[in-house]
Order: C-alpha cells, then sequence, then structure tokens
C-alpha cells in the first residue's frame, strides 16, 4: 500500500542554534531523532560557543523567521511544536503572530529567560512580552526552578513553592505546567518536579541528582521529548513521564565530549 505524503509524525523546534551542538536546536533534533518523530526546525538565533561558554550571538531578521514559518506550513503536517530561546521583543512577537497564524499543534514552551544557576537571559521589555504573548498559547510550560519564581512571584522558599507556582502560570494561561525541581545545590541527592494538568489534577516525578558537569541542553532536551511523545498521540501526562525518563537516562549515562560544561548523551 502506498503510504500518504506527510503521515510520519513531524515537529519543529523553534530555536537558536547552538554550534557546539549541546543545547538549543541541536539538542531538540537529537532528541526528535532518538524519539523517532521528524524534526523541523525554525532558526531565532545562532550562537557561537563550546563547552567553556558562549561567546558571540547573532539574531535572525524576523522576515526570514516568518519565511520559515511559511515555508514549513506550506509543505509539511507539523503535528507538535517547541519554542526555545526567543531573544529580543521582536522575535517573541514574531512568534507568537506565527503560531496563532499557523496550525503546528500542541505547542511545548521551554521558557529560557533564566539559566539553571538564575541568571536572567532577556531584558525586561522582551520577559513582559513573553509573559503575555506567549504564555497563554504553551499547551504544556516546562520551566525551570528559577524561572517559575521568577514567572509566578512566590517565594522560593515556600514549602508548597512548585504547587502554587504551578497554580500561578495556569493562571496566565498555560494549560499544563511542569515545575522542575531545583538543580544547584551539590548536597542533594533528588530532584522532584511537579506536574499541575490541565483539569486540575497533579503528580510529582522523583528522581536522583546526578552530579556532574555533562548536563547541557536538558530543559531542551526535556521540552524537545515532550514535544515528541504528544505529535505520536500521548497524553500530557504520559509525554511528560516518558520525556523524564528519557532525560535522565540521558545524563546518567554520560557522554565524553568537551572539556568543562559538556551535552548529555542523547543515545542513551
Amino acid at each position: 500500500m502506498t503510504k500518504m505524503i506527510n503521515d510520519y509524525p513531524q515537529v519543529v523546534t523553534i530555536a537558536g542554534s547552538d554550534s557546539d551542538g549541546s543545547a538549543g536546536m541541536q539538542a531538540d533534533l537529537l532528541t526528535f531523532f532518538a524519539k523517532k518523530v521528524y524534526g523541523a526546525s525554525i532558526v531565532t538565533a545562532c550562537v557561537a560557543g563550546n563547552s567553556f561558554g558562549i561567546h558571540d550571538a547573532v539574531n535572525m531578521p524576523t522576515s526570514f523567521i516568518n519565511q520559515e514559518f511559511k515555508d514549513l506550513s506550506d509543505d509539511f503536517k507539523i503535528k507538535a511544536a517547541k519554542t526555545g530561546m526567543l531573544a529580543d521583543v521582536e522575535i517573541i512577537n514574531t512568534v507568537a503572530d506565527n503560531l496563532k497564524k499557523y496550525v503546528f499543534g500542541p505547542l511545548v514552551i521551554d521558557p529560557v529567560i533564566i539559566t539553571k544557576h538564575g541568571d536572567m537571559l532577556l531584558e525586561n521589555e522582551a520577559y513582559s512580552t513573553f509573559v503575555k504573548k506567549l504564555i497563554p498559547l504553551a499547551d504544556v510550560l516546562t520551566p525551570n526552578f528559577f524561572e517559575a519564581v521568577k514567572l509566578s512571584g512566590i517565594n522560593e522558599n515556600d514549602p508548597d513553592f512548585q504547587s502554587k507556582a504551578a497554580h500561578k502560570l495556569q493562571q496566565l494561561g498555560a494549560k499544563n505546567i511542569m515545575v522542575k525541581g531545583r538543580h544547584d545545590d551539590f548536597s542533594q541527592t533528588e530532584v522532584t518536579d511537579y506536574v499541575l494538568l490541565e483539569d486540575g489534577s497533579s503528580f510529582e516525578m522523583t528522581g536522583p541528582y546526578f552530579d556532574t558537569t555533562h548536563k547541557n541542553g536538558t530543559g531542551d532536551t526535556l521540552s524537545a521529548a515532550i514535544t515528541a511523545e504528544l505529535a505520536k498521540g500521548a497524553s500530557v501526562e504520559n509525554a511528560i513521564r516518558s520525556a523524564k525518563d528519557y532525560v535522565d537516562k540521558c545524563i546518567k549515562d554520560g557522554i565524553n565530549v568537551g572539556h568543562q560544561f559538556g551535552p548529555i548523551n542523547h543515545w542513551a
């Protein structure tokens, strides 16, 4: 029997290109490959860097981003999408407008506004635009601990921080929220993530804390894995659980690449 055009699950990452391959679009595409979905890409920026750090970056013109969206929509059947690094107001507005214009399936938003060490990545105006324009479009939002603190305004020392933060983010418009656990305490042995689903139900996932410098791209990989599972028809809960399990394996069975802060192992 002849297969129909575009019957294979297709996804897209809307993110920055990371030259060393450890994070950003490259980590997303590696994850899509491992998860057996076809990965397309919409480049928003190009970053020059390696395991020692980021040394230069160039944003794509918004006209180019618009054309990327149009070309994919004209030819492919995107069943799920995710966003990564969106560096400024113009790019955030452009991506939000295109996501409203084209049907790309469920949207997973990896905020990429604060690093896992607490450093802010967006200027105030871009941050405000992100909250107003993109969060309401999110079918799944995956903030790290510090992003959840910033986005929710909940005190990080509150014993119910993750639950309260997730409910606050749902009030901002996101349907399903995964508030990732804190990863900057080297004395910890476990990490607990909290998930609030659209129907109001919730659950926690606790796994081991891996003491390694090879963790670049974990957030990108997690959100990409969720996107891939959604494209294949999984429920949000099952997509998140599968993605969490995959990322833990990628960190545990590491790969010796880069001298300092290296990538995780997408072939694990």
